[in-house]
């Protein structure tokens, strides 16, 4: 009974693995980050934080709009008109500082305030503003035009930064299922093989070539293969189910892998190593990584910040001036004369300027603050770069160098077969070299599978993920 319940085990275990070489796709890595790059919800994010970017700056942009007034104030009482008061115009705001204006001024009643006397058929003026002192050089509406326009090159870093993290999470879980699933190959190679050892020192035993203790030891080792193959086949569903959460269709619909869907085999993957461009792209790592990037665009806008802050320290002096003139009929300029005009000019100035310095001390300390964490940042990118950079140098080196440790050990396991058929070798010391031939075989897929992900801690580590 236990040995046909053995049986049974084993056929269900080749079928297994016949029916998984069966009506197999493929998906190779570079075609899985492609589809991660297009429809994960974080990739539609990243390109959200870009939006959000280009609608500050439309945002800012408006704050240079041209501006159409209209005022108009009347006032009636004991059936007496006191006054009606029109103002209506156009303001246009200037990126130097200057405003310039126009429009149309009619004014009249019985009790009108004189200083707004002008003729019946009104008057119409033109003029301009400056800010002389405080706003001269930098104002409110500059200073956040320019924070939007980096602000919106910060948004695009952030996109990369995310893009990057992205690839890099993605990639990592790939080399797992990678990894699992050439793992489960060698299990069920390995079961293959030890159920031909098993039916042959079987065979072998009931000829009386063979004592009947090898076929225990054989059936042992047939168990011991199916409890590993079990192993393997539970690790390779939970990497599969762990990958298809990176898996989405168009319209952010999350998607599995299809049955029958693999990834690469372990001969299919090159090696990769350290070439001299990795090395060119580390010295030009605080330029390109967007991480980096979006801290220099978030100091530079600490800088205008901070300079605003020092234009606010001076005094204020705005000087105003409108030429004036009366229509005749529908002609504006019959009667322009350059005596006729109305100027002002403002002048005011806080005797301590406490909120000024105040505000001015914060922005200078936000500035050396957010330096201090772009220098730490700096400094731990620089380490895991090398870090990476040393671990996809000398996991190159032992995928190759233990390449040949598993034909070597092939090697092995041939001769020991071949002295075992002519009598000259025990079970034991086959099992022994098959062990031997297997472990390898899982030691190599786990070293390629680290020298892949070694290549993308590279490049994520370098930010260069996004541009892939």
């Amino acid at each position: 009974m236990k040995i046909r319940i053995t049986y049974l085990i084993i056929l269900l275990a080749n079928t297994i693995a016949f029916t998984q070489t069966e009506n197999t796709k493929t998906l190779g890595f570079n075609e899985f980050i492609e589809i991660v790059r297009l429809n994960h919800p974080i990739a539609k994010q990243a390109e959200l934080k870009v939006e959000y970017g280009e609608a500050y700056l439309q945002k800012s942009r408006g704050l240079f709009d041209p501006k159409a007034f209209s005022e108009v104030a009347q006032k009636y009482f004991n059936e007496n008109q006191y006054f009606s008061t029109t103002n209506s115009g156009l303001k246009i705001p200037t990126w130097y500082g200057l405003e310039f204006s126009g429009g149309y001024e009619q004014n009249q009643g019985q009790y009108l305030n004189p200083q707004n006397n002008n003729p019946n058929a009104g008057l119409w003026y033109a003029g301009v503003s400056l800010s002389l002192g405080q706003g001269l050089f930098i104002d409110e509406r500059r200073s956040e035009l320019r924070k939007a326009q980096l602000y919106l090159k910060g948004t695009q870093a952030e996109r990369q930064a995310l893009y990057n993290e992205l690839i890099y999470e993605a990639g990592k879980f790939y080399w797992e299922w990678f990894n699992s699933y050439n793992t489960l190959s060698v299990y069920q190679d390995a079961v293959f093989f030890a159920n031909q050892r098993f039916e042959a020192v079987k065979q072998g035993a009931f000829l009386g070539d063979k004592s009947f203790i090898d076929t225990v030891e054989a059936s042992i080792q047939v168990q011991n293969r199916l409890l590993n193959l079990q192993q393997a086949e539970m690790n390779y569903k939970n990497a599969t189910a762990m990958l298809s959460v990176y898996l989405w269709g168009e319209g952010v619909i999350p998607l599995e892998i299809a049955e029958g869907t693999v990834p690469l085999k372990a001969d299919e993957v090159e090696n990769l190593t350290v070439t001299g461009q990795v090395y060119l792209q580390m010295d030009s790592i605080e330029q390109n990584h967007p991480e980096l990037v979006q801290y220099q665009y978030k100091i530079q806008q600490l800088g205008i910040e901070k300079r605003l802050k020092q234009e606010m320290i001076k005094p204020k002096l705005n000087l105003k001036y409108n030429a004036i003139t009366q229509p005749v009929g529908n002609d504006v300029f019959s009667n322009y004369n350059l005596n006729n005009y109305k100027w002002g000019v403002e002048f005011s100035m806080p005797l301590f300027l406490r909120k000024e310095r105040g505000d001015l001390k914060l922005a200078k300390l936000k500035i050396s603050e957010t330096q201090l964490v772009y220098d730490a940042k700096i400094a731990s990118l620089t380490f895991k770069a090398r870090a990476s950079i040393n671990e996809l140098e000398t996991s190159y080196n032992q995928a190759n160098l233990y390449a040949q440790t598993v034909t070597d050990y092939a090697k092995l396991l041939n001769g020991e077969k071949q002295k075992f058929d002519a009598g000259e070798s025990s079970l034991f010391m086959v099992n022994s070299r098959e062990m031997g031939y297997i472990n390898t075989q899982l030691k190599l897929i786990e070293l390629i599978s680290k020298n892949q992900k070694a290549k993308l801690a590279t490049d994520y580590a370098l930010g260069l993920l996004s541009n892939n």
